[in-house]
């Protein structure tokens, strides 16, 4: 994990400030050693955040890749090892409530 002294929101991306329509639907933070998020709904079917967090997923094996870390395909490989592995016994499955 990447150290931090304060939080340092990531920059949004420049699509998202040249488009019509655009909504940030996922926002994640590691806070003493544990994930929060922050998110909206924001798709009618289920199905549509399997593909987003496919997508990212692929983002970030190319991050490793690019980084020198791991091939693409490793990271990738690790990736869904580990949420296979997740999703068959949870670690912690956390709560969700709604923030106004």
């Amino acid at each position: 994990m990447l150290p931090v002294t304060k939080p340092a929101e990531l920059a949004i991306p420049f699509a998202a400030h040249e488009a019509d329509q655009a909504a940030e639907v996922l926002r994640a933070w590691i806070v003493d050693n544990g994930l929060h998020v922050s998110l909206q709904r924001g798709f009618d079917d289920p199905a549509v955040w399997g593909v987003l967090l496919t997508d990212v997923a692929r983002h970030v094996s190319r991050i490793f890749d690019t980084e020198g870390v791991c091939s693409q395909d490793a990271a990738l490989a690790a990736i869904k090892s580990a949420l296979d592995a997740e999703w068959d016994g949870a670690t912690d499955v956390g709560t969700t409530s709604a923030i106004q």
